[in-house]
Parts: C-alpha cells; structure tokens; sequence
C-alpha cells in the first residue's frame, strides 16, 4: 500500500474516526486505526462494541488533488501513535508506505517514521454499505436534538434501557426522548424526508454525544438508516455506526402532566443566575436541593441551606405568575442541565402541585419540553 496525501485532510479524518477507538476493548485489533488506500480515495476505519466511524477521503476535492501516487492495499496501525505522528510531521504533504511484512513507513520533509501493522484481514467487516435511509435530517437540526435531550439520560446501569434516547418517527415529525426516572427531556422536529411511516429505537447517549462531536453545525442533509440492532448515519464518505439498546423503553407520554396549577413566565438567564447562586449553599450530598416559593407581586423567591455551611435567599421579579400559591423543592442541578439547553430568553414553568412533576417549555415553541420530579424535604 501507497499514497501520498495533505495532512490536513488526513488529520481532519483521523480526529474523526478515533473518537470510536478505545484501549479497553477485548478485541486487540479494535486498538488500532484500519487504513485502506483505494483507486480514487482513502478510507480510514475506528470501532469498538458501541460504535463504529468510517471516514472516505476523496482523491479529489474541488478539482484540487488530495492524494497521489495510490497503490491499493491496506493496514491497522496503533493508535495513539499513528494520529500523534501524523499531527506532529513538518510538512503539508505525507507519503505513506506498507510493505508486505506489515511495517509502514510514513515520510514528512525530513521526518522519517517505521510503524508495525496488523493484518486489516482481521479487522472485523462493518455493515456500512448501506441504499436505504429511513430519514434524512439537517445536522443542525440533529444537533438540537442531541443537545436537547442526551444530557437527560441516565448515568446507571441498572436500568440500561434508560441511559439511550429513544428516535421516534411518526410520519413526518422526529421525536427525541430521554429519561432517568427523574427528569425527562423532550424534543420535536418536523423533517422534510422520510421513506418509512413510523419507527423508534433506543441509541446510547454516550453515541449521541460522540455523533455531536463530528458532525458540522450547517444545513447539510445527512441519511438515517436502521440495520439489524444498529443505526447508521451517513453522509459525503462519512459512516458513524451505533448498537441499539434493547428493551422496552417507559411510556413517557403517561408522565407529562396535561394541567397546572401554578405558572410562571420568568426570563431564563436571571432564573439561571438566582439558582446557580443559590445552588453555591445547596447540600450537595443531598442532591443539591434548592426551594422556590411564589409571592405577591410577580415575585418568587429561591432559598437554599446547608446545616453546617449556611443559608441564602433571594427574591426575583418575574414576567407573570398565574394560579395558586407554591412552595416546591427540586435539584439545581436538573434544572440548571435544562436550563443550559435552551436558547429562547422567556421560558414558561407549569407546577401541578408541591409533589408533582413539573415542565419547563418555551412559550412560542412547543417542540421542546423539560420535565423535572420535586424532592420532598423535611
């Protein structure tokens, strides 16, 4: 195997496909990166027992040569090694050179570098070649997607069915859905193509937030295809592949209250600052409760103690507050994560009582929703 190639497209790539790498796998060649060299492009290959990345480079990009002087073969190489060589080379461009022992030798200016390689025949075959797609979606639109659920998965595996995010498609509308039996985040998205009427599938968190990690914040379209246990995006020669969770996700729908007794309209970045200051004398080995309590005049107030440490209150005024008078203690820190992942200024909080569950949503868009449980405290 040969080919001469710019390094910024190869690191571009690298980065890419080792973030499906890891040192902990059982299966030894999984520790390395697979590079093959074909007759108009490079193709470099990561995976490991939840995810797989492939990323194709294309020979030519914009009538501008990327690679030369291909001659087809392929190689794993080890990883770290092989992406710290080639972001530390001097130059732009870098030949590498396999030859039929497995050692590899990859030139830059007048760095010279001998890798040993694994044999690529053991690298275990993906199923990326893939015709259909279920669905496609703008990546910014996958992004807020991600960004507004994920982090509301749970972190236990006791439960593992809850620690992914369940991909609903009901004709046209896209739902996210993510919980961990104390909090649920929820998201909506219309999308413009669809070859499939309805699906749903559980994909990891921990693959989402790796997926957000690639993928460009712009409008391109990327495909969403399922496979047997598997969900596979791709998009230009890029192929990012998830194992599905088994099991039988919670009926979410039965947890949103369809009433409120309380509601306020409060501006999102004072609600965030109040409780962030609050959240400083919180009791974090009691999940760092904070209380809200309505009073006259559109005001509420945030309070929050410590026994040992101390005590602080504060009293903000709101847009509007409808309904009966609250007192309700809940975790900073689940409304803060929710908080953060909204981007509208004005934010609505509808309280259906002191021990039930409560939503947070943007008044001018339906398609997001945040659901928090209360702690009862004593």
């Amino acid at each position: 195997m040969q080919f001469v190639i710019k390094k910024e497209h190869l690191l571009k790539s690298i980065q890419a496909v080792i973030n499906a790498i890891s040192s902990r796998t059982v299966i030894p060649i999984l520790t390395g990166m697979k590079i093959e060299a074909k007759n108009n492009h490079i193709i470099l290959t990561g995976s490991n027992s939840d995810i797989s990345i492939q990323c194709r480079i294309p020979k030519m990009i914009d009538n501008e040569e990327i690679i030369s002087n291909i001659e087809e073969g392929s190689i794993v190489l080890p990883v770290p090694h092989f992406p710290e060589i080639i972001r530390k080379l001097p130059e732009n461009k870098v030949k590498v050179t396999t030859n039929n022992e497995l050692i590899t030798k990859i030139e830059s200016g007048n760095a010279n570098f001998i890798l040993n390689g694994q044999n690529s025949n053991e690298y275990p075959k993906l199923p990326l070649q893939q015709n259909n797609v279920d669905f496609q979606i703008k990546k910014k639109d996958l992004k807020q997607l991600i960004k507004q659920t994920v982090f509301a998965v749970s972190t236990m595996e006791t439960r593992p069915i809850l620690t992914g995010v369940q991909v609903s498609l009901n004709k046209n509308e896209l739902t996210f859905t993510a919980t961990d039996s104390h909090r649920l985040a929820l998201k909506k998205i219309m999308i413009d193509e669809a070859n499939v009427e309805e699906l749903s599938y559980v994909i990891p968190g921990k693959s989402l937030l790796e997926l957000d990690k690639i993928i460009d914040n712009n409008e391109d379209l990327i495909n969403v295809t399922m496979l047997d246990n598997q969900v596979l995006f791709h998009h230009e020669g890029f192929y990012f592949l998830s194992r599905l969770l088994t099991g039988n996700y919670p009926e979410t729908d039965r947890l949103i209250p369809t009433t409120s007794e309380t509601k306020i309209n409060v501006n999102k970045k004072q609600l965030m600052e109040t409780i962030e200051r609050a959240a400083l004398l919180a009791d974090r080995e009691q999940n760092n409760v904070i209380r809200l309590d309505t009073l006259q005049n559109n005001k509420i107030k945030i309070s929050s103690h410590s026994p040992e440490i101390g005590e602080v209150k504060e009293e903000i005024t709101i847009q509007s507050l409808e309904g009966e008078e609250l007192n309700i203690s809940f975790s900073a820190r689940y409304i803060l994560d929710s908080l953060r992942t909204i981007e509208d200024e004005q934010i609505e909080i509808d309280f259906t009582g002191a021990m039930k569950p409560f939503i947070i949503k943007v008044p001018n868009d339906p398609s997001i929703l945040q659901l928090i449980l209360p702690i009862r405290t004593f």
